[in-house]
Parts: structure tokens; C-alpha cells; sequence
């Protein structure tokens, strides 16, 4: 809708004050008023308004500089009102982005740690990081935030993601960000949000990831000099200032909590999450099960993987370790953790990895991370277990995935069965000369 005829043009005085022009005009059912500036004018005898003698001087208007100059104000008007309604029916992507993770969370049920990353990947450019001085990039934000959802194509989708490859994101990384922008898509396409008919996403190629890489993690006698040197603390630096007894001997019991800890992990193969929530009341040392029916995510509790609960049996080696946190004085309720700090809060994630790492160090072995252990877990009792075993020891929801466990390693009864099976073979082949023969035309023959 443009304006509704020519601007009318009024001059108005107040006071002693100069005259001066002023002009309205409507746009879209609103009127606009706008003082143009002062008039070279004078009131006559009849109290009329006529121009005044002489030159115009600079920064006054006449009635033609006053027309012309409301013209062009109504003009920018018409503009300015097409650009609103237009920002009035954009769809932005960076609205629906946010609706996205709203719905994710309290929809869905995503977990916090989910939440957390999508939110990361979602950060507008330039957003300080909690900790240090750097900020975020907000790659998708600066690309598509501002942009009309409806409006983006597989062109501008393509060239997002050739920028990635070009900033030096690795081709994972890339993935995780096409991932996340298609999520928002979908979600877009909906009926009962914005039902977008496209997902320029689909358009685009997925980068192609380096080739899963063979588990890593240590023997059952690894861990074990993984724990004694834990018990050690060798991430505690000395101390300038005097440190009491009392505070000696607290150190040594969570350090000892610590070495217990990887124990667990390892027999057990629970996700580090998983076991730092377990309870007390999860715990049954006589019946030598554990119920995991809760798991900490990003500093929340939650459902465990698979939104399900699972009892996993304790070997010889998880019950001895869980006795010796048994035997404490405090934090031994049906309500508290089992590996609790010293004042009985759940472990903070980051430094029970970073404490890790120190022990790993001090036992001189390979670096490998500390879901190594529950890697270890998987691929020792695939050793000894069926593939259903495994997956229901490791909580998998698909044998596709304990089938990685499972071709791991081999049994020492599959080289047994090997060994034989090959000398039978060796053993059932007909000699062999060990003469080649010619025949008449040249041609060897055995």
C-alpha cells in the first residue's frame, strides 16, 4: 500500500519564533508529520504568508524547495514502510533456530549436554566463552540468522558449508554443523510450525569422515596400575603453606575414592555420567547387582541412555571396590552418591578427567581417554560373553553396536580352534614334489 495523494504542505509559527514549513501526508492508514525547516517567508497586511525579499539564504526553503523536499521525505517513507511490512513477514532463521532448541528441550526431552552443544553451535557471533578472553565464531548464526528461513537455498546452504571447509573445520565438525542447521529445517517443515516445503540442506554433500578408528583402551592389569597410582595423587602439587593432618588424610581418602572410581568404570563399563550418579540405593553388594536408572548431563540428572533403566552384575573386582567406599563414616545414605566429593555433591566432571590424565601419566601409559575404560569393559567380556550379553552388560540398544566390542578381539579358544582347523588343513594337502619337472614342450609341471 503506498501513500494516499500528494503531501500537504502547512507553515506554522509559534510565538516570536520563525516561521516554518511543515508537511504530512499518510502511508499504510498512518499519518506522518515532519517539520522541513525554517521559511524565508513574511506575513502581509491581510496576515497572509509571502516570500521575503532578496536572496534565499542556505538552510531556508521556499515553497518550491519545500515541495520538493517533502516529496523526496515521502518517498523514503513509501520505502522505509515496504521495508517494515517486509521485516514484518520474514520468518528468520535465527527465530525458528531458537524455537528449535526450546523444543528440543522441553519437548523432546533432549538431554542437557545435547541442549548444551546445539546451544554452542547456535551462539551468536562474537559471544564472549564463559572461561578466557576468546569468543564464539557462531558460524550458522552469521550466515543464516538474519535471513529469511523461506528464502534460503541449497546455493547459499553449499556455500556455508564450502566456508567451513575453508576455515579448517574438520570434516566432522563440518557434518555437525550441516546436522544441526537440517534439524532446524525439519523442524520448520512441520504443519503445525512454519510448514516450509523445502530443506536446502538436502541439496548439499555430506563431507566424507575419516574411517572409524580401532578401540583403544587398557588390559584389566593397566587399569590396575592406572589405580595404584592414583591412590598416590599424583595430580596434587606441593604445597607451600603447612597442610594439618586432617586435611592429609581427606586427601588420601579422595584420591583413593579416585582409584576405586576407574575400578568401577572398568568392571562395570558404565559411562562416566552413569556412575557418577549412582546412589546407594542402587547399589546391592549381596545381591552383586547395580541398578543404573538415572545419569548426570551437564551437571543435571536425567534418564540414562535409552531412556531405560538396566541391573548390571558386579564381578568380584566392582564388589571389592564399592565395599572399601562402603566403609566410610559420612555419605553412606540410600540417597547419596557413591563417589561423592568431600562434601557429598556429585563429581565435577572436567576435574575427575583431568585427574585421570595425571594418573595415567604417573603409570607411564598411552594416553587414551577415560570412556577407554568403558571401551575396555566391552571388549574384555566380548572376549568370554555372547554379543547379547555384552549388549545388555554395556547397555547398547543395537547389536551393530557391540558388534565393534565383539570383533575387537578373540577368545584364546577361537586360536585354538584356529590353529588346529589350519594344521588339519596342512596335514590333509597331498605331498608335493619338491622337484619341478619340465615336460617336452617347456612347460613346468609338478
Amino acid at each position: 500500500m503506498s501513500h494516499t495523494g500528494a503531501p500537504v504542505i502547512v507553515v506554522r509559527q509559534h510565538a516570536e519564533h520563525p516561521p516554518y514549513y511543515e508537511a504530512k501526508w499518510r502511508i499504510d492508514g498512518r499519518q506522518t508529520k515532519r517539520r522541513l525547516g525554517p521559511a524565508w517567508l513574511e506575513r502581509a497586511v491581510d496576515g497572509s504568508w509571502s516570500k521575503r525579499r532578496g536572496r534565499l539564504p542556505e538552510g531556508f526553503l521556499d515553497d518550491r524547495a519545500a515541495t520538493v523536499l517533502a516529496a523526496q521525505l515521502v518517498e523514503a517513507s513509501i520505502v522505509e514502510a515496504a521495508e517494515g511490512r517486509e521485516r514484518a513477514s520474514r520468518i528468520t532463521f535465527r527465530q525458528v533456530a531458537l524455537e528449535w532448541l526450546h523444543w528440543i528441550e522441553h519437548v523432546k526431552g533432549a538431554t542437557p549436554a545435547t541442549v548444551r552443544d546445539y546451544t554452542c553451535l547456535l551462539h551468536e557471533p562474537g559471544r564472549p566463552h564463559k572461561r578466557g578472553t576468546g569468543t564464539s565464531p557462531g558460524r550458522i548464526m552469521a550466515a543464516f540468522g538474519d535471513a529469511d528461513i523461506r528464502k534460503i537455498t541449497p546455493r547459499d546452504a553449499s556455500a556455508f558449508l564450502s566456508a567451513l571447509d575453508d576455515a579448517g573445520l574438520a570434516p566432522r565438525n563440518v557434518n555437525k554443523h550441516r546436522q544441526t542447521v537440517s534439524n532446524i529445517f525439519v523442524y520448520a517443515n512441520r504443519e503445525d510450525t512454519y510448514a516450509i516445503a523445502h530443506n536446502p540442506i538436502k541439496a548439499t554433500d555430506k563431507r566424507r569422515e575419516p574411517m572409524i578408528a580401532a578401540l583403544e583402551y587398557y588390559e584389566l592389569h593397566e587399569v590396575e596400575a592406572l589405580a595404584e597410582a592414583m591412590a598416590l595423587g599424583p595430580h596434587r602439587k606441593e604445597s607451600k603453606i603447612a597442610v594439618g593432618d586432617d586435611e592429609l588424610v581427606m586427601r588420601a581418602e579422595e584420591d583413593a575414592r579416585d582409584a576405586d572410581l576407574f575400578r568401577v568404570l572398568l568392571h562395570t563399563g558404565l559411562r562416566i555420567g552413569e556412575l557418577r550418579a549412582v546412589k546407594w540405593s542402587a547399589v546391592d553388594l549381596a545381591g552383586r547387582t547395580l541398578l543404573v536408572r538415572i545419569a548426570i548431563s551437564a551437571g543435571e540428572e536425567k534418564d540414562p541412555k535409552g531412556r531405560r533403566f538396566r541391573y548390571i552384575p558386579l564381578s568380584t573386582g566392582a564388589v571389592q571396590a564399592l565395599e572399601r567406599q562402603a566403609e566410610r563414616t559420612i555419605f553412606t545414605g540410600g540417597d547419596d552418591y557413591v563417589f561423592c566429593s568431600r562434601i557429598g555433591d556429585c563429581l565435577d566432571d572436567s576435574a575427575l578427567r583431568k585427574r585421570y590424565k595425571a594418573a595415567c601419566a604417573a603409570a607411564g601409559l598411552r594416553p587414551i581417554k577415560l570412556h577407554g575404560l568403558r571401551h575396555a569393559a566391552g571388549s574384555l567380556l566380548a572376549r568370554h560373553g555372547t554379543s547379547v550379553e555384552v549388549r545388555d552388560f554395556m547397555g547398547h540398544a543395537k547389536l551393530s553396536t557391540t558388534d565393534r566390542y565383539v570383533s575387537a578381539r578373540f577368545s584364546p579358544e577361537f586360536f585354538g580352534r584356529l590353529d588346529i582347523a589350519f594344521e588339519e588343513t596342512r596335514a590333509e594337502r597331498p605331498a608335493r614334489s619338491s622337484t619341478l619337472e619340465r615336460d617336452t614342450d617347456g612347460r613346468v609341471g609338478g
